[in-house]
């Protein structure tokens, strides 16, 4: 794959098609790609679209200039892109982030995500995220994910509960979103919650 996407693209890239040529028999109605460049023009579309939908609750680029840096910032390393994608069309369903990746004794990661408008309610976004879960703690070996969510997000909150994430408490002020501090729920799933395992570990966890 060369399309002019850095290296942390390309490496996500093949990550998640190593993921997903392990799950050949998956029936779900989406799939997962990396974030690239090629995926300009539609997402910014997209989120243009889906400004009403993401309200004060999720800031993403809607120019081509904000979207070239946006990409940037995903280097595999500590931070993914991904999309969330119909299987039978390719279309763009959403977008799931997977943000502040910490190893060592941490092993954790903040997830974000968000629906496009014009595919939104129909489920796609939780087959997506159940797909993201398996990579997170299957592929990419991390033990805990994190999502931090506004109070009035009730879409998002019912997403994160359904799935099994444990609320944990609310931070004051946590996010700069929409011009403000903006107060958030911070929900948290391990892998042990999500299946019971074993689960394969990441070579940075210490032994002990």
């Amino acid at each position: 794959m060369d399309h002019g996407d850095g290296v942390g693209v390309v490496r996500t890239t093949a990550e998640v098609e190593a993921f997903l040529s392990d799950r050949l028999e998956d029936s779900s109605r989406v799939t997962l790609r990396a974030l690239t460049r090629d995926d300009q023009d539609e997402f910014v579309a997209l989120v243009r679209d889906s400004a009403e939908l993401h309200g004060p609750y999720m800031a993403l680029p809607d120019t081509p200039e904000n979207y070239q840096a946006y990409l940037a910032r995903f280097d595999h390393v500590t931070a993914q892109g991904l999309l969330v994608c119909l299987r039978d069309t390719g279309a763009i369903a959403g977008t799931v982030f997977l943000n502040s990746i910490i190893r060592g004794r941490f092993q954790n990661a903040s997830l974000a995500y968000g629906a496009f408008a014009p595919t939104a309610g129909k489920g796609y976004m939780s087959e997506g995220l159940r797909l993201v879960l398996r990579y997170a703690f299957e592929r990419l070996r991390l033990h805990r994910l994190d999502a931090q969510i506004q109070p009035g997000n009730h879409a998002s909150i019912n997403l994160v509960r359904r799935l099994g994430f444990r609320y944990e408490g609310i931070s004051p002020e946590l996010l700069f979103i929409d011009g403000t501090w903006a107060d958030h729920e911070r929900w948290a799933l391990t892998n042990t919650m999500f299946a019971p395992g074993p689960w394969p570990t990441h070579p940075t966890q210490p032994t002990r």
